[in-house]
């Protein structure tokens, strides 16, 4: 009996099975008995001192429980950061409730608990605030202010360099410089953000049960900031609705429900509304570019120089200063640069605060790098994809170290081909044709256009992950991992090495993450980490399983271990096809502790497994994007999307391209549609879904999907790269460009996102540019 591979194959989803009969479990569905109801009065003022909290009314209100203020919450402190204290930031962490002063618009500042939502609710709206108005920073280009006294609205600066950049723009043939503005936007899940905490006196045990996608690094923080141990707390994961980066970092929201369950005595619940996540919940994006390059006679690039301005909003979240740093050591991208010198201003301005969203960095870098090239094309009147052929970093030189970091980690690509994804590429879209197609189009006076746009991802954070496997005296297999799952798929990848190295039924395997209770450590799913950590820690504690089985079995049955296979769940021998077999319920009964075949090994059929990493992953991709744009309207139809990424060795080729097409629907919103924007009082302005446009399946177009494995990297065993954040890196990037072909209108497009409005005023501008 041979094995059949289960790696690289397209199974369905085993995480699916209760979703689609009506059995998921969210944070909706999690009740306890005597729960009560959590409601944030919130700051209607974007930047005022607080003078007062008036919940007189409130509190007279039957079914009201307790209302807290600031004042409640003396000698808690404000919420941490994720990677543990940080001196030069903690003076701008957001407090859990507002005290002195309110800093954006949605800011809690006061919270009302009661027997049932409606009730929280109604008292909520009686609780009145009285503010002292301050004019509020909105442009984090504009000259910093006071964020308290003794520090500034420019918290840090964030610098990355290497080279000799002087000398590479002094011997430079042409300079281009471009300013150009990526918008604020974030993620929308369909389930917005929601918390309970409860606590079990019996045990002296907290729980925190909603999102969680780094659990084991909030129940650290949490532990931290209530001066409790860390055993006494658990954090559990429930279905998730959505998570994109912005789910399951820690919240004031989130710290008051286990307060509150503490001091009450009672579970507490706390679900938003759609209003509060667009108003409360991470933004992320906005960042002002003013970028210069370096370029000789033949459009090789000499240096980079870059200086940006990032809007973090009125605090500084759980991530620091993740984003900035990120895009200091990201923006190169698949290009050779033998100078570079970036700059970061990270400031603080009175707005929703800001962190991560998929692709943070790449998705605001790629833009801002692509953009640049076709400019050293205009400039040089050279094509576009030549300018970029000429720059990549061959395959030859891989691996390719640069003085650079993100993540805390030195930048080293692993492994890639770049020019031979290109190539794949544009034979699969058949470029030379449909570009004549679209020049006979042109011809004939439609506006379109087409661009490729390339990027370089990165995955597979370390620097360790550690998994459990263990198989049951009934021959059931489970996997027990700190990993966590937001919707990617991430239960049946896991199953499907655990299947493939254990040589067992995928489909039978059971996945357990996301409890702090099950596992002592863990690191989540962030940064496209699951497949390449948490799968290759899974490979590791399956073979050991595999090998303790194989050696407890070939005792059994009175074979050598070297003549043993498990295929289907069963020791097999694979010299006697039709020979004895013993399957892998036998082969644990007789590993428990009191059998006596056991012998010296130790007890059980489980094992754990542990994986330690120096470098990230760095996958790659490129998008190439065919438009048709009305002229008179500023409309923008995409006729045709490629999108095409080496993942190194794909384990779930089906989910490898959702993740894909999920992503790129969220980066055309990005592009097009989505902008969080606000008045001059700093008075969001995009606080329903009748403001903040997302795309739906109407504006989204087939999208076309070109998945590699040319360079399986190897910094893993398995070879694998991550897959989370491919389809929605370059999008902004390659409309940006297909628009300026489809117009004819070089560098026209300086700023996503790229609204009707915004690009029919780009475009008069340019036509009063060009008719001076």
């Amino acid at each position: 009996m041979a094995r059949s591979p289960v790696i690289g194959a397209s199974v369905p989803r085993i995480e699916d099975r209760p979703l689609v009969r009506g059995r998921g479990r969210f944070v909706g569905d999690i009740n306890f008995p005597r729960q009560l109801h959590m409601r944030i009065v919130r700051s209607p003022i974007a930047h005022g001192r607080l003078l007062g909290v008036d919940a007189a009314a409130a509190r007279a209100m039957p079914g009201v429980v307790a209302i807290w203020t600031g004042a409640d919450l003396e000698g808690v402190s404000p919420i941490d950061f994720r990677e543990g204290p940080n001196e030069k930031l903690a003076p701008f962490r957001q407090p859990i409730l507002a005290r002195d002063t309110v800093r954006y618009v949605g800011e809690p500042v006061a919270a009302v608990f009661a027997e049932d939502a409606y009730l929280a609710e109604d008292a909520a709206e009686t609780v009145t605030l009285d503010i002292e108005e301050l004019p509020p920073i909105l442009a984090a280009d504009e000259a910093p202010g006071s964020f308290s006294p003794g520090h500034s609205t420019e918290a840090t600066l964030c610098t990355q360099d290497y080279g000799d950049i002087a000398d590479a723009f002094a011997r430079a043939h042409a300079v281009v410089e471009l300013d150009l503005k990526v918008g604020r936007h974030s993620g929308v899940p369909m389930e917005t953000r929601g918390a309970v905490g409860r606590y079990d006196a019996a045990r002296d045990a907290l729980e925190l049960h909603g999102a969680a996608k780094v659990p084991h690094k909030n129940r650290e923080f949490i532990a931290r900031m209530l001066g409790r141990p860390q055993v006494g707390i658990h954090c559990f994961e429930p279905h998730v609705g959505g998570g994109f980066g912005i789910r399951g970092e820690l919240y004031p929201e989130d710290m008051l429900v286990l307060l509150a369950a503490l001091r009450l005595d009672r579970p507490v619940k706390w679900i938003e509304d759609r209003r509060e996540h667009l108003m409360a919940a991470n933004h992320s994006r906005q960042q002002r570019h003013r970028i210069r390059a370096a370029v000789d006679v033949e459009g090789h690039l000499l240096g980079i120089e870059n200086e940006f301005f990032h809007d973090q909003g009125a605090y500084v979240r759980t991530h620091g200063t993740r984003v900035a740093d990120s895009t200091c050591g990201l923006l190169p991208g698949p290009y050779r640069l033998p100078a570079y010198r970036a700059l970061g201003h990270f400031r603080l301005t009175n707005k929703t605060p800001a962190a991560t969203y998929r692709s943070p960095a790449r998705y605001e870098t790629n833009f801002v790098r692509e953009r640049l090239m076709d400019a050293i094309a205009v400039r040089l009147g050279l094509p576009p994809l030549e300018v970029r052929r000429r720059n990549l970093i061959s395959s030859d030189e891989m691996p390719f170290a640069r003085p650079l970091a993100a993540l805390g980690e030195h930048v080293v690509y692993d492994s890639g081909d770049y020019a031979g994804l290109l190539d794949k590429s544009l034979a699969a879209f058949g470029w030379e044709e449909h570009c004549a197609g679209l020049a006979a189009r042109r011809a004939r006076g439609e506006k379109v256009g087409a661009a490729v746009a390339m990027f370089v991802e990165k995955s597979g954070l370390g620097p360790t992950d550690g998994v459990r496997v263990v198989v049951d005296v009934s021959g059931s297999v489970e996997v027990i991992t700190g990993g966590a799952s937001v919707g990617q798929g991430f239960e049946t990848i896991i199953a499907q090495i655990c299947a493939e190295e254990l040589g067992v039924d995928y489909a039978q395997i059971r996945v357990t993450h996301g409890r702090t209770d099950r596992i002592e450590f863990g690191v989540g799913a962030h940064a496209s980490r699951a497949s390449v950590m948490t799968g290759n820690a899974t490979a590791i504690a399956a073979a050991k399983v595999r090998a303790k089985a194989i050696d407890m079995a070939a005792e059994l049955m009175q074979a050598p271990p070297d003549r043993l296979d498990i295929v289907a769940g069963c020791v097999v021998r694979t010299d006697q096809p039709d020979g004895p077999s013993i399957d892998l319920a036998t082969v644990a009964k007789a590993l428990v502790p009191a059998a006596k075949t056991r012998g010296g090994r130790e007890p059980g059929l489980s094992a754990d497994g542990w994986f330690d990493t120096a470098h990230q992953t760095y996958p790659y991709g490129l998008q190439i994007a065919s438009v048709k744009v009305d002229e008179e309207t500023g409309a923008i139809a995409i006729e045709r999307l490629l999108i095409a990424y080496d993942i190194g060795r794909a384990i779930n080729p089906m989910l490898v391209r959702g993740q894909i097409v999920g992503g790129f629907a969220q980066g055309l919103g990005g592009a097009i549609y989505e902008e969080f924007s606000y008045d001059e009082r700093g008075e969001p302005l995009s606080v329903t879904f009748a403001d903040y446009l997302i795309p739906t399946a109407a504006e989204t177009p087939a999208i076309e999907v070109l998945l590699t494995e040319d360079a399986p990297s190897p910094c893993n065993p398995l070879g694998i790269k991550g897959a989370g954040e491919a389809g929605i890196s370059a999008v902004g990037a390659v409309i940006a460009s297909a628009v300026d072909q489809a117009l004819g209108m070089d560098g026209l497009v300086v700023q996503l996102p790229l609204t009707p409005q915004r690009l029919k005023a780009a475009i008069e501008r340019h036509r009063g540019i060009t008719t001076r």
